[in-house]
């Protein structure tokens, strides 16, 4: 085996975290406009991630059982519960220590506090969900850094066949956001 000379690139790696347990059943509904949403339905989410990092001399990226338990836990937090958007435009939120009510199209929804859980996001869509669970996973610079990540891709399906996939890069030794 070759060595590598000292001014070639770091040798890369992406992990799969693609865990049976990485899933969450919630419920939502998609706003489309300021008086047209879908029902309030739910589905069984999937959740999946790639951790691109650069390799060390003892053969791996990291320890990624940091990245495994912070998914695991927003899929532990989000089952069983109906998801609302808590900066929508189209939806008014006023909660209370018994209820959430939800106001859309002139329409009063009550709902135990307990069973919602108001994400900071303008809707509940793939895309929302898959960026905020990535930005879950980016928040701590120091681990990213430490275990020399360069990217990661958060995906979150619905069913077969129906993922959003959301991205994070390290851009000239700096974070970004990219979805």
């Amino acid at each position: 085996m070759s060595s590598t000379p000292a001014s070639a690139p770091a040798r890369t790696a992406t992990i799969e975290l693609c865990k049976e347990a990485f899933k969450f059943s919630a419920g939502h509904f998609t706003i489309f406009s300021a008086t047209r949403r879908e029902r309030l339905h739910g589905h069984n989410f999937s959740v999946g991630c790639a951790v691109t990092g650069e390799v060390s001399s003892d053969g791996l990226i990291a320890d990624y059982r940091l990245y495994k338990q912070r998914i695991q836990a927003m899929c532990d937090r989000w089952n069983e519960v109906l998801l609302l958007p808590g900066r929508s435009t189209h939806l008014e939120l006023r909660v209370d220590d018994d209820d959430v009510v939800a106001r859309f199209a002139g329409r009063r929804m009550i709902l135990p506090r307990e069973d919602v859980i108001i994400l900071p996001v303008a809707n509940i869509t793939l895309e929302e969900l898959s960026w905020l669970m990535l930005d879950g996973l980016v928040a701590d610079a120091q681990a990213l850094a430490e275990h020399r990540i360069v990217a990661i891709e958060m995906r979150v399906g619905s069913g077969p066949g129906q993922w959003a996939v959301s991205r994070w890069a390290r851009a000239d030794g700096a974070e970004s956001l990219a979805g």
